[in-house]
């Protein structure tokens, strides 16, 4: 029988998978296999752009993607036990609080700007085996450090510098996700980053257009 995937819910800051260094796959088995749907699943209901295995509750070298502009690459995929190498150096000025602030999925309902490397490369497997080896540009390459750093026991928010590090620590404290056993739920739990809202915004804006064409 066919495996149905089905949607896993998401940890957040303060769960031990997060903070520790993710296993290497072994074996490409059914249990991998299944793992990976329900990842692609999972970060579909999430309406995010990378997920990474930690993410729900497996402490596995696992992460998948889904985004537009990714050049040559594949614009959905999943990598199994990544080497990730930066090919551009990392600026120390300050980021940008417009262009540069990243979300994830595992601190819901934040954003910080964060600086990254703008090119990186990318190799390892596919869930068929398969070798994985290309570059990657831009905010492409922002969501492959993003999700790579999962597997090392880091979350973006881990990474912050001066007032942004303090403003997610007043966060942490407010929040207190320094604890074991919190998750949420896609698909069920509202969407922390608004896209419900935006959702509902465009049914009013159709409600309206369907009643004028009448």
């Amino acid at each position: 029988m066919a495996y149905t995937p089905r949607i896993r819910p998401i940890t957040i800051h303060g769960e031990p998978v997060l903070h520790r260094r993710a296993a290497e796959v072994e074996e490409i088995d059914e249990h991998i296999r299944e793992l990976v749907a329900d990842m692609h699943l999972t970060q579909q209901a999430a309406r995010g752009v990378g997920l990474a295995a930690p993410q729900v509750g497996v402490g596995l070298r696992i992460f998948t993607w889904a985004y537009e502009d990714t050049g040559e690459a594949p614009n959905q995929g999943e990598v199994i036990n990544p080497v990730l190498t930066l090919l551009g150096k990392v600026s120390q000025e300050s980021p940008d609080a417009d262009s540069e602030s990243e979300g994830c999925l595992s601190v819901p309902g934040y954003g910080f700007p964060l600086k990254r490397s703008d090119h990186v490369r990318l190799q390892g497997f596919t869930v068929d085996g398969e070798e994985i080896d290309f570059e990657a540009h831009g905010w492409f390459a922002r969501i492959m450090q993003h999700e790579h750093d999962h597997l090392d026991g880091y979350l973006y928010v881990n990474r912050l510098k001066d007032k942004w590090a303090r403003r997610w620590k007043k966060a942490l404290r407010r929040e207190g996700w320094n604890e074991a056993g919190r998750t949420w739920m896609p698909g069920v739990d509202a969407d922390p980053f608004g896209h419900d809202d935006v959702d509902h915004e465009h049914d009013d804006v159709d409600t309206a257009n369907a009643e004028e064409s009448k």
